[in-house]
């Protein structure tokens, strides 16, 4: 009975000790597993990035060159009629009463372009008319009086019948000059008058020209002008049309006035042919019109086979104009230089220089 018990118990105490074994591995395996998350995660290595010197910038090298250099002025121009003149009245106050052309007309020498409202001034003119014939008779028995009259007495009279015969004349000529009539065959190209509108004496209101004798016509600086003279060549380059060659065929005309050219009164100063250089063109462009924009370039100066380097490679101190020429093996030294001609982008070396040597920019 006792051993049976013992025995019975025995078995119990292995399952047991069994199980609990059993329990122990598994909490071992499982704190294993966990402690791995519970500790904090190792810190990676940062990945930097290499870091690579500055190399110090290499300053550009040039190779010393033959070829030509030029110098030029330029300036800007449009074609223009070798006959040109503004369209005015030189009456002043009265109003416009008929616009008988519009810009574009072609009109004949002696056209009637535009009329002035003048019914007040012809009223004025038959009552003058009227009154000088009242005065010639008066004047017809001066003469025949003249013997009695004193030599003061007769002169008053022959001084008031010229005024008032004047003062006719005057006031037909005002009548006369409502009328602008074209002064020569052209084209009206511009025209800014309206009817209804008051005219100022010289007020230009238009412009005829002769578009049949366009010229290249260009207006360059004072100083420029100096560098020029007649027979250069020129190019020209105008707009929508192409670039021609030609040559200078007129100076501007310099007369040094200081009333603008118009004797004195208020005219304004017109905008003539002769304010401008005129280039004579090898060969004309067909369908030219007036006024077109162009630009005109003259050389003034032109070498063929000038020793040449960029401006960037001359260097100066003081008075001093140096490069810095590489050497075969790599060094660099100064050199003096004497200078030439100059553009915006090249410097002509007289003296200092050979062709095929190379020279540091900057």
């Amino acid at each position: 009975m006792f051993m049976k018990w013992w025995m019975e118990n025995l078995l119990n105490k292995k399952w047991g000790l069994t199980r609990a074994l059993g329990l122990l591995s598994l909490t071992i395996v499982l704190l294993t597993a966990s402690g791995c998350s519970l500790l904090p995660n190792e810190q990676q290595e940062e990945d930097l990035p290499v870091i690579t010197p500055p190399t110090v910038s290499k300053k550009p090298e040039y190779e010393v060159r033959l070829g030509p250099i030029e110098k030029s002025v330029t300036a800007v121009g449009k074609l223009m009629s070798q006959r040109e003149e503004a369209l005015y009245f030189t009456e002043d106050g009265l109003h416009i009463k008929n616009v008988l052309v519009k810009a574009g007309d072609k009109v004949k020498a002696g056209a009637v372009l535009i009329e002035l409202d003048v019914e007040a001034l012809e009223k004025d003119l038959r009552k003058a008319q009227l009154d000088f014939r009242q005065q010639e008779i008066t004047m017809k028995e001066t003469l025949r009086t003249k013997e009695e009259m004193s030599d003061i007495e007769f002169e008053k009279a022959s001084i008031v019948f010229e005024e008032q015969r004047q003062a006719l004349v005057d006031l037909e000529k005002k009548i006369a000059d409502g009328t602008l009539k074209a002064p020569f065959a052209g084209t009206i190209v511009s025209l800014s008058a309206e009817k209804g509108g008051v005219v100022k004496s010289y007020d230009s209101l238009g412009i005829i020209s002769d578009t049949s004798s366009l010229v290249v016509a260009a207006s360059f600086a004072k100083e420029d002008l100096e560098k020029l003279s007649v027979g250069m060549k020129a190019t020209v380059d105008i707009n929508a049309a192409g670039v021609f060659e030609g040559k200078v065929k007129v100076m501007p005309s310099n007369t040094g006035s200081t009333d603008n050219g118009n004797g004195g009164n208020n005219q304004p100063k017109k905008d003539t042919i002769d304010q401008y250089l005129i280039v004579q063109l090898d060969k004309w462009p067909a369908d030219m019109e007036r006024g077109r924009q162009l630009g005109v370039k003259i050389i003034t100066e032109r070498k063929e086979n000038a020793v040449l380097i960029p401006i960037s490679a001359l260097r100066s101190i003081g008075s001093r104009t140096y490069v810095q020429v590489i050497e075969e093996d790599g060094s660099k030294r100064e050199v003096d230089v004497e200078v030439g001609m100059q553009t915006p982008t090249d410097m002509e070396i007289l003296k200092g220089l050979t062709p095929g040597q190379k020279v540091v920019g900057r």
